[in-house]
């Protein structure tokens, strides 16, 4: 690797969702030869153990251990910024930032700074069981003075099924199921649903693109483009910035 910016990307968390984030990456970078993409590092230990199970309690295995000993590797590996593809992450992102002396974004601190930027006043958060449980985006929103909403619980164990058995049990997830979900946050005054899992980006990479939808696995991409002092391109007019 040469002395440019260069990226590490702790990911495994899912998999799927690492790989579609790296390929979000290249296909946003302005580039006219390999030689003008970013360096990019990818640490994808797909065995890192559940964060939502742990959060919820349903697992006494912390992947706390297994995330600092992947950012210390790749920050021996001489990359400048480590990014985590993962909204549940977020929750150790503290411990986790201690363990290293690089700059580590918050993809939940950026989506919600993205979403103050658009204007939106209300947010509908579309995430896991540990990731609403832990009221990350909740408090970020609270911070900034947006509103925000949570899916019913019986509508937080379908976006739950649509993660965990459609995406990452490696089947289609149900459009119909995915927009239900949505539906309901848009009735309570939402103007703007956060898809708060990178999973979900995943799901919505296949239907047809609403700007009401805040991706937040495409903020993070946005961030780590401009991070490493390279151009993005091909997003949104909301991400003139």
């Amino acid at each position: 690797m040469n002395d440019a910016l260069k990226l590490g990307i702790l990911g495994g968390l899912g998999p799927m969702a690492s790989a579609y984030f790296y390929e979000m990456i290249t296909a946003h970078t302005k580039a006219e030869r390999d030689q003008d993409h970013i360096d990019i590092l990818l640490s994808s230990r797909a065995t890192t153990p559940d964060r939502t199970d742990f959060i919820m309690g349903k697992s006494d295995v912390s992947p706390l251990p297994v995330m600092i000993e992947d950012a210390k590797y790749l920050e021996s590996c001489n990359v400048s910024a480590i990014v985590i593809p993962c909204n549940t992450a977020h929750y150790f992102i503290d411990e986790i930032r201690k363990s290293v002396s690089i700059p580590m974004p918050s993809i939940i601190t950026e989506t919600v700074n993205h979403v103050k930027r658009c204007k939106r006043k209300k947010a509908g958060i579309m995430a896991t069981d540990g990731t609403i449980s832990t009221n990350t985006y909740q408090m970020e929103c609270d911070r900034l003075g947006i509103g925000w909403e949570t899916p019913s619980e019986e509508n937080q164990k379908i976006l739950m099924e649509l993660i965990y058995g459609c995406v990452k049990g490696g089947r289609k997830a149900d459009a119909e199921k995915f927009y239900a979900v949505a539906d309901e946050l848009w009735q309570k005054g939402c103007d703007t649903v956060i898809l708060g899992c990178t999973e979900l980006s995943v799901i919505n990479r296949a239907l047809p693109r609403d700007s009401r939808y805040v991706d937040s696995l495409e903020v993070l991409a946005y961030t780590a483009i401009k991070l490493c002092s390279h151009t993005p391109t091909g997003f949104g007019e909301d991400f003139n910035y």
